[in-house]
């Protein structure tokens, strides 16, 4: 009889072991996957930034060549 207490005994410790393995195991991932959409997040944030500032100089350079053509136009204009 005290065979079978102190096996189920064993049994009880070692599956109450896995059992906070399981539950580090499962925090663990929550915070790996909290971690890495963070990481996507700013990454995106980083791509809309530059995509941003990149249009951002195209309209600059667009509104000079822009502002060239009229002044060429207007030095047309007063030729003519």
């Amino acid at each position: 009889m005290k065979k079978v207490a102190l096996t189920v005994a064993v049994l009880a410790l070692g599956l109450a072991a896995c059992e906070t393995k399981t539950e580090n195991a499962v925090d663990n991932t929550a915070v790996e996957n909290a971690a890495e959409a963070d990481v996507n997040a700013a990454d995106t944030a980083v791509d809309n930034a530059l995509d941003a500032a990149g249009n951002a100089v195209d309209n600059a350079g667009e509104a000079v060549e822009n502002a060239g053509d009229a002044v060429a136009n207007a030095a047309d204009n007063a030729t003519n």
